[in-house]
């Protein structure tokens, strides 16, 4: 029997990069959002043993270096499970697109197993398991709106942004992760002074040991800001989700409908634009590949409250306040040659409905 479930996309609301850590992972700060675009999972445990991964794209990997491979091998073995596992991949997100494709396919992968061999493991391994697999992996099994910290492994839940039209990008381009990391790096380096770092941070950098320096960083300083910036927005997310709260239930108590006026979606999005959240690796993507800053460009021009490179790219997406407003947009960069998807960000609730839906 195959067992056949979604697995969403995310986009990041912002992302800052602190220094280098000793383990080797740079430290993050972001706020993770699902949204409705997908691939398809389906995966089947018969007689034998062994992990096969079916997938029609080349691109994708078919050995153990696959997410789903390595998180159905842990899970196996956390499950004491037995049996010869088939994942398929219906592959429809870009690969290495900033959208966590391959983190989303890892956890649908685990639900389904679980599914098929009507086991379930607690929560908290699920979490372990899911670290082990990868950075942004889970964070596909909180969904919704989402704090990611440490090395985007951590993950938080935080009150969700109302849904909102959205519009992704997906220029044919593919951009490594692990580069863009490194450039970051030499970017923030001693030769940041041409790069807009202050002397007194540069100074400092230059000044203390080389080994000192994965924790005495010009990266440093950004994330401290980047974390009161992002502690403000979610502070008064949550006041504004209790005010909400008391609201409806006011209003049900009366017996006075709830109004759905305009403003629910726009509002917090408008406070997180208001700081100038932003997302870092922009600073070290756009100019290697100035054809994703246009399109950036294009859906600021189109009306988009908030726009952003994914990640480290290549998607890039807008968050419109309308569904005509994104439809218009994304037909606009089709215009141009640019393939692009109106559709919607997932608060939590749905996202775990649509997933075996």
């Amino acid at each position: 029997m195959s067992i056949s479930v979604r697995s969403f996309a995310k986009i990041n609301l912002g992302l800052g990069i602190g220094a280098l850590r000793g383990d080797g992972f740079h430290e993050l700060r972001t706020v993770y959002q699902t949204i409705a675009l997908h691939d398809v999972i389906r995966v089947s445990v018969g007689r034998g043993s062994g992990i096969e991964i079916r997938c029609e794209d080349s691109r994708v990997p078919k050995d153990r270096s696959n997410t789903c491979y390595r998180i159905v091998g842990l899970a196996m073995v956390a499950l004491k499970a037995r049996g010869r596992v088939v994942v398929e991949i219906e592959k429809r997100l870009p690969v290495q697109g900033g959208l966590g494709g391959a983190s989303g396919n890892a956890v649908a992968a685990l639900l389904a197993l679980e599914l098929a061999l009507k086991k379930k493991l607690p929560g908290p391994e699920r979490l372990r398991i899911a670290a082990e697999t990868g950075s942004d992996v889970p964070l596909f099994l909180v969904g919704g709106t989402v704090l990611g910290v440490g090395h985007g492994e951590e993950v938080y839940p935080v009150p969700d942004l109302p849904a909102i039209p959205c519009v992704v990008a997906t220029p044919d381009i593919g951009v490594s992760t692990p580069k863009a990391f490194a450039d970051w790096d030499l970017l923030i380096g001693p030769q940041g002074l041409k790069r807009g770092f202050s002397q007194t941070a540069i100074d400092t950098a230059e000044a203390v040991p080389a080994r000192s320096k994965l924790t005495l960083h010009p990266a440093s300083d950004r994330m401290g800001e980047f974390g009161r910036v992002l502690g403000a927005w979610l502070g008064g997310l949550s006041q504004s989700k209790h005010r909400q709260d008391k609201l409806k239930t006011g209003r049900a108590l009366s017996g006075v409908p709830v109004s759905k006026g305009r403003g629910r979606a726009e509002t917090p999005l408008l406070d997180l634009v208001r700081t100038g959240i932003e997302n870092d690796f922009e600073r070290v993507v756009f100019p290697k590949y100035p054809e994703l800053r246009e399109v950036k460009r294009v859906l600021e021009r189109a009306g988009a409250v908030y726009a952003s490179l994914s990640g480290s790219g290549s998607a890039t997406y807008g968050l419109f306040a309308s569904r005509a407003a994104a439809e218009k947009a994304a037909a606009r960069l089709r215009k141009d040659g640019i393939p692009a998807t109106a559709t919607t960000t997932l608060t939590r609730l749905r996202y775990w409905k649509k997933i075996f839906d």
